[in-house]
Parts: structure tokens; C-alpha cells; sequence
């Protein structure tokens, strides 16, 4: 495990770590929202055993990253070029999971000369002019959310604040009761013990120096990308699952028509949490294949 610090022209500064095979294929992991660049232990045993260099990093505002307040996607793939060249790397992969996966979109858009390949699993689907309900089937305290965002952004912003000071701090069951509207029947036997307490410590360290990160994560999802997904060339993989609440999966079909060339997985048994747990194996064997 190794950990950086990138330092950007305009002085923020991007907080990295590496785990997985040091000299394996260069691979990165988008966490979700909130999150930060910690990574989840099966997922690097993983990436050991196949020969990747797993790359987390903190997007802005996370953690060990300066915020960067009305950044929108199209911005992850600048820093992400910058981390990029910083450590030596010229082509990678990239999967994100949850609010991950709009980032790894933007990458494949932006940077077609180094994304080799890029998987969004359980991602969001651009807001303005989708043509579909984009709150269909999610779970109460995201529409909650979602829609106090919609009508009243000083109020929702406060809220933000509160949610991420406890998120911070919570326990296992307060966590697992900040969860419960979200988790479908699939999910919830997924968020065993373990991986509640990697999404606390995940978590934990990305509000550690408050919300800026959950907020500007949530505002970029809602104002204009500053891309076009008709733009991507390169291989893409769009997974969801249709018991999702985190991320209703109407968000996926739309996603899998209008990304060029997507390889569709819609999944009938799965989750939100379930491609998080179990199909991450598949996503790096087929990145992989890309190089």
C-alpha cells in the first residue's frame, strides 16, 4: 500500500493510494458518495492476484483532497490525467461503483487516448433532458435528498452538513438505520458486519474534514456533465441492478442506450450493493482484456 499526494497548477492537492500488484496493469477505483481512495481489501486481493495496480484517489473535497467548490464530472478527468502522470502511468482502466460511475464515464469521454476501458456499476444517468423519472423506485432518504436539493439549495446544503457530521461518527446501527430505506431484499443480507464497517472507515475518512466532498459529488450529478456520452469510443461496461434503491435502475437502462457501443449488464437478480460486492472480479478481468 502506498499513498501520494498530487499537487495540482492551481494548488489543490489530490490525496492517492496504490495497493494491489506495484507493477501489475494500472487500474483505478472511483469510490461512491460519500467515499474516499481507501480500498475494499477483497477487491485489491483481487486486483494482487490478477496483476493490477489498483489506484484509489480522494475526489475534491474528500478527505486528503483540497476542495474545488462548482467543479462538474467533466473535471475528474483532469485530475485524474494529473494523477495519472504523476505516477508514471500513460494507459489505465478505470471502474467506478455508485457515484463513481459518472466519473469513470467522464474519463472514457475525455481522455480516449489513455482509458483503456471504463465500467460504471450502479451509476447515475445525466439529469437534463434524460426523459425518464429518475426518483422512480429509490429509497426515502435519497428522494428525500434529492428533492429538498431541487427546491431549497440553502436548506439542503445545511442538511448536508448535519448528514455528514453524523455519517462521520456513526456507529454500526446508526449507519445500518441511515441505510435501511435504501436497502432492497437483495442488499440487505450483502451488508454483512464487514463491509459496514469498510463503508464507515471508507466513509469516515472522507468527511473528516467535512461535507464539500458529498456536497459538490451530488450538485455535479445535477447540473450539465460539461460532456457529451455520445463522445466515448473506447470499450465501456454498464452494470445495474434492478432492485437497486440507491440508484434506481431505470438510470442504467437509459444509460446502456445512449453510452456508444455499451456492453449492457442489467442485471434481474442484483442490487445496489451486490455489484459492489460480488462483480468486481468479472470488471477487472475484462479491463484486463482491454490493455
Amino acid at each position: 500500500m502506498r499513498d501520494h499526494v498530487v499537487r495540482q497548477p492551481d494548488g489543490r492537492e489530490l490525496a492517492v493510494r496504490e495497493d494491489g500488484d506495484p507493477t501489475g496493469r494500472p487500474v483505478f477505483s472511483f469510490h461512491g458518495t460519500p467515499g474516499s481512495r481507501l480500498l475494499y481489501p477483497p477487491h485489491v486481493a483481487d486486483a494482487r492476484a490478477r496483476g493490477i495496480r489498483l489506484i484509489g484517489y480522494d475526489r475534491p473535497g474528500y478527505g486528503g483532497s483540497t476542495p474545488r467548490r462548482g467543479r462538474r464530472m467533466a473535471d475528474v478527468a483532469t485530475d485524474v490525467g494529473a494523477i495519472a502522470d504523476s505516477l508514471g502511468i500513460e494507459r489505465f482502466g478505470i471502474w467506478g461503483h455508485s457515484g463513481g460511475g459518472a466519473p469513470a464515464l467522464a474519463c472514457a469521454a475525455l481522455l480516449p487516448g489513455r482509458v483503456v476501458a471504463a465500467s460504471s456499476l450502479a451509476g447515475v444517468a445525466p439529469l437534463n433532458g434524460t426523459g425518464f423519472d429518475p426518483l422512480a423506485g429509490m429509497g426515502a432518504a435519497n428522494l428525500e435528498d434529492f428533492r429538498l436539493m431541487m427546491s431549497d439549495r440553502v436548506a439542503w446544503e445545511a442538511k448536508t452538513e448535519s448528514d455528514a457530521r453524523e455519517l462521520a461518527h456513526a456507529g454500526p446501527d446508526e449507519m445500518r438505520q441511515m441505510l435501511d430505506s435504501l436497502l432492497s431484499d437483495v442488499d440487505r443480507p450483502v451488508l454483512t458486519p464487514e463491509l459496514l464497517d469498510f463503508f464507515q472507515t471508507q466513509g469516515g475518512e472522507g468527511l473528516r474534514n467535512g461535507a464539500a466532498g458529498m456536497r459538490d459529488d451530488n450538485l455535479s450529478d445535477v447540473e450539465p456533465w460539461g460532456f457529451e456520452l455520445s463522445t466515448i469510443r473506447g470499450p465501456v461496461q454498464v452494470w445495474h441492478g434492478v432492485h437497486d434503491r440507491f440508484v434506481p435502475f431505470a438510470h442504467g437502462q437509459w444509460l446502456a442506450t445512449h453510452v456508444p457501443h455499451a456492453e449492457a449488464h442489467l442485471e434481474p437478480e442484483e442490487g445496489h450493493l451486490t455489484l459492489y460486492r460480488g462483480r468486481i472480479p468479472e470488471v477487472h478481468a475484462w479491463i484486463l482484456s482491454k490493455f
